[in-house]
C-alpha cells in the first residue's frame, strides 16, 4: 500500500506564488521550520518535532521538488529561489519571525535565507548543511548529471538504487535504513513529477554565495557529522557555535533525533535568553 503517496492526516496545504505547499504543523511556542534535504521529505525530522513540540511551534513543510508539494511549473531550482519560497511561506502562514533548520540543502536553503531576510529569524540551524564549492556529491546526484543515465532517471527510480544511495550516506552505525525508510522516499520519489523535478534540481547551475557566508548576522549553531567535508560555517558565519557527532552521517536529523533535538532546544533557548541590541 502506498501509504505516502497521498495527504495523511495531519497534513497541510498553502499557496505560495502559485505552488501548492504541503506541510505539517504541530506544538506550542516560538516557531521553529525545520527544513530537509534533496531526494527527501518533510518525515526527515519525525523524530525531531516530537521532541520538540512541547517548547516549539514546529512547522515542515516538502520542500518544491519533493514530498507532496512536487515540481514547481517554471522548474527553477536555484537556492536563492528556494530561500524566497521559504520566506513567503512563513509570510503566507502569518509567522512573521522564526527560527529555521535545515539538513543538507535545507541548511543550503536555511543559510540563504538568512543572508536575504535576516530580519525575520530569530536562529539559525546548519545540519551537515551545504553550500561551499566542491563538495562530494553523492552518487545519486552524480548518476542524474549522466548524459546517457538522464532519460532513464526521469522515467523511473529503482528501488534497489534508493536504497544503495541511503545506506551509502549514512553513518556506519546506523540502523535507520529500514523497508519502510526505502518504500517512504521510493514512494514519494515515483510521485508524477517529482523523479523529473529531481534530475532538473540535480542539474541546475547553483550560483556561488558562499563568499558571503561571513556577512550572516543571525545567530547560528552548526551540528556537523565528522565525516562531513568541505564545508566551513562554523569558521566562517561570526559568532557561530558548532557541536560535531562523532560517527553520524548526513542524516542526522533520523539518525539521531535526540541529539539534534537537544541542541536545537538548547541553542534556542539561549538565543532567546539574550537581550536583543
Amino acid at each position: 500500500m502506498n501509504i505516502w503517496s497521498g495527504p495523511q492526516p495531519d497534513s497541510r496545504f498553502v499557496e505560495v506564488d502559485g505552488l501548492r505547499i504541503h506541510y505539517k504543523r504541530a506544538g506550542h511556542g516560538p516557531a521553529l521550520v525545520l527544513l530537509h534535504g534533496s531526494a527527501s521529505s518533510l518525515q526527515h525530522f519525525d523524530g525531531v518535532t516530537d521532541l520538540l513540540t512541547d517548547s516549539f511551534d514546529v512547522i515542515r513543510p516538502d520542500l518544491p521538488a519533493f514530498g507532496l508539494t512536487g515540481p514547481r511549473t517554471d522548474r527553477d531550482y536555484r537556492i536563492p529561489a528556494y530561500a524566497a519560497t521559504v520566506a513567503g511561506f512563513a509570510a503566507a502562514l502569518g509567522v512573521p519571525r522564526y527560527a529555521v533548520a535545515g539538513n543538507s540543502l535545507g541548511g543550503n536553503i536555511a543559510w540563504n535565507v538568512a543572508l536575504d531576510h535576516p530580519e525575520r529569524l530569530t536562529g539559525l540551524v546548519l545540519v551537515n548543511a551545504t553550500g561551499y564549492p566542491g563538495k562530494t556529491l553523492p552518487a545519486g546526484i552524480r548518476r542524474t548529471r549522466n548524459p546517457l543515465m538522464r532519460p532513464l532517471l526521469r522515467r523511473v527510480m529503482p528501488r534497489g538504487a534508493i536504497e544503495r544511495n541511503l545506506r551509502a550516506i549514512v553513518g556506519p552505525q546506523a540502523r535507520i535504513v529500514d523497508d519502510a525508510m526505502v518504500d517512504r522516499v521510493h514512494q514519494l520519489m515515483s510521485r508524477p513529477g517529482n523523479r523529473t523535478a529531481f534530475v532538473d534540481f540535480c542539474n541546475t547551475d547553483q550560483p556561488d554565495r558562499s563568499t558571503q557566508i561571513p556577512r550572516i548576522t543571525v545567530p547560528t549553531l552548526v551540528l556537523r557529522s565528522a565525516g562531513t567535508d568541505g564545508q566551513h560555517f562554523a569558521r566562517d558565519i561570526p559568532g557561530a557555535h558548532e557541536l560535531v557527532h562523532p560517527h553520524g552521517g548526513h542524516l542526522l536529523p533520523e539518525e539521531e533525533p535526540q541529539w539534534v533535538a537537544y541542541a536545537i532546544a538548547k541553542f534556542l533557548g539561549s538565543c532567546a535568553d539574550t537581550p536583543a541590541d
